[in-house]
């Protein structure tokens, strides 16, 4: 699970379902609440807060974030292929965020090595090494 940038989750499940209840175009409240619904255990509701809040619209880093949070989410509902897919859309775009980047690798390596594909997990694996822990420029 990931944090905000201050290192916190934003409103209590109560106050961002009143929140979504006045506008229930707003992403960022359907973000806030799928991290309140993963810290609660509900992955099923988080990852379907996260695809709607992914829909209409987030910020980049915080796409990002939702992507890998509900390819966690996922891999834990045992929707493998979801959580590839969701790994594989993060290493796709190359996030300027190289550790964002890494994560994805990472995951990504140990659900193939789930799947049996050895070869595609040390590759995945050697390359998440091989990224420099700073950010791009």
């Amino acid at each position: 699970m990931l944090k905000d940038a201050l290192g916190n989750y934003r409103g209590s499940l109560e106050e961002l379902d009143r929140k979504i209840e006045k506008d229930r175009n707003n992403a960022e409240a359907y973000y806030d609440r799928a991290n309140a619904r993963f810290c609660a255990g509900d992955r099923a509701g988080a990852v379907s807060d996260y695809t709607r809040a992914m829909e209409l619209g987030l910020r980049p880093r915080e796409n990002f974030l939702a992507i890998g949070n509900r390819a966690t989410a996922r891999a834990e509902l045992e929707d493998i292929d979801g959580a590839m897919d969701d790994f594989t859309a993060i290493i796709k775009a190359s996030p300027r965020n190289r550790g964002v980047l890494k994560t994805a690798l990472f995951n990504r390596s140990l659900l193939k090595r789930i799947r049996g594909d050895h070869k595609g997990a040390d590759q995945d694996y050697r390359h998440a090494l091989s990224i420099k822990n700073h950010n791009k420029q």
